[in-house]
């Protein structure tokens, strides 16, 4: 695989007081996604005011490839709410600590809900790949 290509996710952590302001970082990213002009996104997941897997807070996804990591970077950053990045490789544990970024405070992970190096199933356990 090109490098450029590897497949990141970001994270975009919000409590329910700041819904609004994650309702429009989400609207922003939805609307880079369909104009095309972030074109190294592929998902923009929806506003899931619990916790999913590891993630233990109200949270919404982006997929996206690894040359468009400044940008995705610099996006959230500016929309301030805290943020985990990591690329997708077979190692889901790794991914989620040590190959991960966070941007703003780094949050608490239910890390017994990842899979084992080796055994990433989150493309069978979701049904769908966007890489």
């Amino acid at each position: 695989m090109n490098p450029t290509q590897a497949p990141y996710h970001a994270h975009i952590y919000f409590e329910p007081a700041d819904r609004s302001l994650a309702e429009t970082a989400h609207a922003v990213v939805r609307q880079r996604l369909h104009s095309g002009d972030l074109p190294q996104l592929r998902f923009v997941g929806c506003l899931r005011d619990a916790g999913a897997g590891p993630h233990l807070l109200p949270q919404f996804e982006i997929h996206f490839t690894a040359d468009g990591l400044a940008v995705v970077r610099e996006f959230v950053r500016a929309c301030g709410l805290t943020t985990l990045i990591h690329p997708l490789t077979d190692d889901d544990l790794a991914d989620h600590t040590h190959l991960a970024e966070w941007i703003g405070p780094p949050l608490e992970l239910d890390l017994g809900t990842l899979d084992p190096p080796g055994q990433n199933r989150g493309v069978a356990r979701f049904g769908m790949s966007d890489f």
